[in-house]
Formats: C-alpha cells, structure tokens, sequence
C-alpha cells in the first residue's frame, strides 16, 4: 500500500515537473510520502524469532 502511493506520488511530481501542473501540493505530498516512507525504514517491521 505504502509503495503504492508513493509510486503515484513519484509519477504525479514527475509530470508536474514536464506540464507544470499541480505547483505546491504535488511538492508537498512528495516530501510527506518521503518523510513517511523514512519514518517506516527506521522502525521496520520487527523480526521475531
């Protein structure tokens, strides 16, 4: 779910990026996904066993 969005995200702020379209909110969902997706390497999933 999570690579998901940002993989909409990513695609959204590339052709943002090529049509200027979307300005601020596409940079701002960008860095949110960014920041979330960090946010879940650095906890991770705990292993047990």
């Amino acid at each position: 779910m999570l690579w998901t969005i940002i993989g909409i995200l990513l695609v959204l702020w590339i052709l943002g990026l090529i049509v200027k379209v979307g300005g601020a909110l596409i940079h701002i969902l960008l860095v949110a996904a960014v920041i979330i997706f960090i946010i879940n390497l650095v906890t991770g999933r705990k292993k047990t066993g």
